[in-house]
């Protein structure tokens, strides 16, 4: 098979790929076409193209470096190219950290491994949440350890990326001291750039499904740039092939 049936090979699958996104649209039933940006904790949403020069300099969470349930190191690199949901909780907290934990699983079972998301619960507690009973947590809610990590680690730089880069709370324009304790219901969604996509409460039922759509939207439209992407990278391979192919036939004339 020469490139161009190749090339209109790759295109017709692509167009096979973009239908069955079409049709999953239906059944997604998300909000919207896109999901906003946010930079702040006001969660102003900025409507902008993935492609959006305005994303440039835009907010983004910061490297981290943590530790999970197993004991082993977590940074910004395990969520590379990951779609991912945050929350802050506290194994011993008795209010709201059990509903918000429930739904996280309703979270987890909604995907697999396979789908690449990422749930991460970062304890607000990190000199009484150790590993072990960090790790007795995770059995205890069934935690699937390839999607859901329990993360611990410095006190001062977990309640930064709360405070700071996920702005997780809901006091809005209230400055707290380090010391000032971190408690919310909210889960925080975030793309495979690192950038803010959602803030939803973990409490209510209606806002956890809404997460769920939101998700699977992402995930597709993360799966179309990818293979934009990906076709354009192999069309100007064959071009710059049909091009060299042509120059060593002129040559040899």
């Amino acid at each position: 098979m020469n490139w161009k049936m190749k090339w209109y090979s790759i295109l017709i699958n692509g167009v096979l790929i973009v239908a069955n996104s079409c049709h999953e649209k239906s059944v997604n039933n998300s909000r919207v076409e896109e999901l906003p940006y946010y930079s702040d904790a006001y969660f102003t949403p900025h409507w902008l193209s993935s492609d959006s020069d305005s994303l440039i300099d835009f907010h983004q969470i910061p490297d981290f470096s943590l530790i999970n349930q197993n004991g082993e190191p977590f940074t910004e690199k395990n969520v590379s190219n990951k779609i991912y949901v945050v929350n802050f909780f506290f194994t011993t907290c008795p209010g709201i950290c059990p509903k918000v934990t429930a739904n996280l699983i309703v979270v987890q079972d909604a995907f697999s491994p396979a789908d690449s998301i990422l749930l991460l619960s970062h304890t607000v507690t990190p000199g009484i949440d150790s590993l072990p009973r960090l790790k007795k947590y995770a059995l205890e809610k069934e935690v699937n350890d390839t999607m859901w990590q329990l993360l611990t680690g410095d006190r001062e730089q977990i309640y930064s990326l709360g405070r700071n880069s996920y702005f997780v709370e809901e006091d809005l324009g209230i400055d707290k001291p380090n010391e000032a304790f971190l408690h919310t219901e909210n889960f925080i969604l975030v793309d495979q750039n690192r950038h803010i996509r959602g803030i939803y409460n973990g409490l209510n039922s209606a806002s956890v499904n809404q997460l769920i759509k939101d998700i699977r939207l992402l995930k597709k439209r993360m799966w179309m740039i990818m293979f934009v992407k990906t076709i354009y990278h192999v069309y100007q391979l064959h071009l710059n092939q049909s091009r060299f192919l042509e120059q060593t036939n002129c040559s040899s004339r």
